[in-house]
């Protein structure tokens, strides 16, 4: 069992040069030095990623594969360029917190199609690196520069500038904005936060194949409410003004606009659906929109030239319809790749033809190589598995774990974890043979290996997670528990992946037993499993972490259910609150981290999924706020909060803090002054792991767990 000892800045591990919270501070969650965001070239024989050049290096940078030798080749170093991140455009970091990207350098780029060049962003500037020799050069271009793309002919780049979308000719130098905002609420070229934060649609312009023509996103921020996030640390500094689109007001007006290189304009009627979730362009311009309530998605194929637009299909549910990455998609003979819930699963669709079996939820589609489909799908809801479809069948690319990949031109970058190693392994593999390895760079964690087993927990078999202190034999006395979920809607915790469970096992072996459950709304159990949170994001979620930890205790006599914990960010650290303030019989202590408190506070497209219009109808939003719940609190609370955060807004703890405060509730408060919603700060990711300890120790009765040494 690990013992700490206070030295100096914080806890360390004896025996350790580091201690477990400053390495998962400094490593980013071990995130620093993993592979990722991979391009196969068409040819197969390229793989092209970003990685930075260390665990604990926070500058990535833009790597290749060659897949006949094996050797790994830096073609683009933001140290070399002699970047300066230290002022990024406002647009960018709001692009990065969305993306919850914690890494800095080249954090994403964009190749041609025959992968010859690419281009990225770096501390507002364009660059063009060569991918055959690693040439690099800055383009000439307005600044600050966000989202560049190369046409599919490499021979322009697109990107976005003082909210307006350009074009720069490659061959003439010749640089002009295809479409300038009206005035500072108007934007081309990228997502509102709407798509960015809710839809996963990070992009906000798409090239035609042949590199003539762009459909381009304008948003009018207009009819958005105006919400002001200040700092309190300076009270000099002026408070930034946001448009945040919170549930039951205005969005942004959003529309799509064609846009040729020489400046021919023609707008795109899609009707009255307000929301843009995808757009594909390969061998024709596919758009899919969603309907306010979410009931509703229509899946139509826009003309280039004339902009006319014709419906495909029309897909609605009575209570929501997710949207699933990667489709629409074409494959290489023409075929619609689209996805539909029928018998209770997700299942791929080609042609409107299933191809995947009930047993399988699909969790959507990675790439395409010619009529091959790349996706991941999951029988067991803990384990998402690599598959293919195409004219050979359905086939299981890899398994036992959590997978994603690529493909291309016959070689497939498989990404893995699993629950039996440590990190990430990225294997290549041709004609389903493994043939190499992309190196991680990530550091190995200073603790033991996480001793987490996974079970099913009472009669819905809810996946729970347990994990035990290191080297803790049965019987040798009582364990207080730590309940450490998220617990909502497209996040799980409870899978077959070591990685996610490392900041548990720290806490394991601090003196707790950790129970992780999965319950009603999270991913994985097909769509009725979903959609049992409807109008409710309280009471199901809540009986679930109930119910998997009393079959927890069932199995592991050792847990200590006079001591339980519950701890959580975000729609966890809602779930923490819940718990303490609704079932204090259960629960004698929670933190509760950038919580929702009052989801008439949250967004749109989020909570109106799940809750519908408070406007229409307020009593499921009045059923899952806690502000309501205030004078029940009897249990120590800790509520933290990032000042800046702009997702969750600190007014959620803010207000949840008065209500206890007016019905004399005791209680604390923690405000993180200029965190975000993410906390990639080193010192304040370090120190808020120890004080949640510390807070843990003093509020279950009392008692220091075992092997803690204060």
């Amino acid at each position: 069992m690990v013992r700490r000892t206070r030295s100096g800045g914080g806890w360390q591990d004896r025996g350790m040069s580091i201690s477990f919270p400053r390495q998962h501070a400094r490593t980013r969650r071990f995130t620093l030095g993993v592979p990722r965001a991979f391009t196969v070239s068409p040819d197969g024989q390229r793989v092209f990623f970003l990685r930075t050049k260390s665990g604990v290096d926070p500058v990535t940078c833009l790597w290749r594969y060659d897949v006949p030798t094996g050797a790994e080749t830096l073609l683009a170093d933001p140290a070399a360029l002699g970047a300066d991140e230290q002022d990024l455009p406002p647009e960018e970091r709001a692009r990065r917190e969305r993306t919850r990207e914690s890494a800095g350098g080249i954090v994403g780029y964009a190749t041609d199609n025959a992968c010859t060049a690419a281009v990225f962003a770096l501390a507002g500037q364009a660059y063009r690196t060569e991918l055959a020799t690693g040439e690099t050069r800055e383009l000439p271009t307005a600044t600050p520069v966000i989202d560049p793309r190369l046409d599919p002919t490499g021979s322009r780049v697109a990107y976005v500038a003082g909210r307006a979308l350009r074009v720069l000719d490659l061959d003439t130098g010749s640089d002009r904005a295809l479409a300038e905002p009206e005035n500072e609420l108007v934007c081309y070229g990228l997502a509102e936060f709407a798509a960015a934060e809710e839809m996963g649609r990070f992009r906000g312009y798409w090239w035609s194949p042949d590199g003539t023509t762009l459909l381009v996103e304008r948003s009018d921020e207009s009819p958005v409410n105006r919400w002001h996030i200040a700092d309190p640390a300076n009270p000099g500094t002026s408070a930034t003004e946001v448009r945040y689109p919170a549930a039951g007001t205005p969005n942004a007006d959003v529309e799509l606009i064609l846009l040729t290189v020489d400046g021919a304009r023609t707008p795109v009627d899609l009707g009255d659906f307000p929301y843009i979730t995808e757009v594909s362009w390969s061998s024709d311009l596919l758009v899919t929109t969603q309907s306010r309530d979410q009931r509703t998605v229509k899946l139509s194929t826009v003309d280039p030239e004339t902009a006319a637009v014709t419906t495909v299909r029309t897909d609605s549910d009575p209570i929501w319809l997710d949207i699933v990455p990667g489709v629409p998609a074409r494959t290489g003979s023409g075929h619609l790749v689209w996805t539909a819930d029928q018998e209770d699963a997700r299942r791929l669709l080609i042609d409107g033809e299933p191809v995947t079996p009930p047993s399988l939820q699909v969790r959507g589609v990675n790439s395409l190589d010619g009529d091959t489909v790349l996706f991941t799908a999951s029988e067991e809801p803990t384990e998402i598995d690599l598959w293919s479809y195409g004219p050979g069948g359905l086939e299981r690319i890899a398994a036992g774990g959590v997978h994603s990949g690529q493909t291309s031109g016959g070689t497939t970058v498989v990404i893995g974890h699993r629950l039996d190693a440590d990190g990430v392994s990225v294997r290549i593999l041709q004609q389903g043979k493994e043939i190499g390895t992309i190196a991680s760079l990530a550091e190995r964690p200073a603790i033991a290996a996480p001793r987490v087993e996974l079970i099913r927990a009472g009669e819905r078999e809810l996946r729970t997670a347990v994990l035990l202190p290191t080297g803790h034999q049965p019987g040798s006395g009582p364990l207080p528990v730590l309940l450490d979920p998220y617990g909502g809607p497209h996040a799980q915790r409870v899978t077959a992946a070591r990685a996610g469970y490392l900041t548990s096992q720290w806490f394991a072996d601090q003196g707790f037993a950790v129970v992780i459950t999965d319950g009603r709304g999270t991913p994985g159990r097909g769509p009725a499993w979903d959609r049992a949170v409807h109008g409710d994001l309280a009471t199901a979620v809540l009986e679930d972490q109930i119910e998997g930890l009393t079959a927890a205790a069932e199995r592991y006599p050792d847990l200590d259910l006079a001591r339980v914990g519950i701890r959580g960010w975000s729609f966890g650290g809602y779930l923490a609150a819940l718990a303490v303030l609704r079932r204090p019989d259960v629960f004698h202590a929670a933190i509760a981290g950038a919580p929702v408190t009052d989801w008439r506070l949250y967004d749109t497209h989020y909570t109106e999924r799940y809750l519908g219009d408070p406007t229409a109808d307020p009593a499921p939003y009045d059923r899952s706020s806690l502000l309501d719940d205030a004078e029940k609190l009897t249990r120590p609370l800790l509520l933290i909060h990032g000042l800046a955060d702009d997702n969750v807004v600190a007014a959620h703890t803010l207000r949840l803090s008065s209500a206890l405060l007016a019905a004399g509730r005791p209680h604390s408060v923690l405000p993180l002054s200029g965190v975000t919603h993410m906390t990639p700060q080193e010192v304040v990711a370090e120190n808020l792991l120890l004080l949640q300890v510390d807070f843990l120790v003093r509020s279950l009765g009392g008692v220091t767990p075992a092997g803690l040494a204060v």
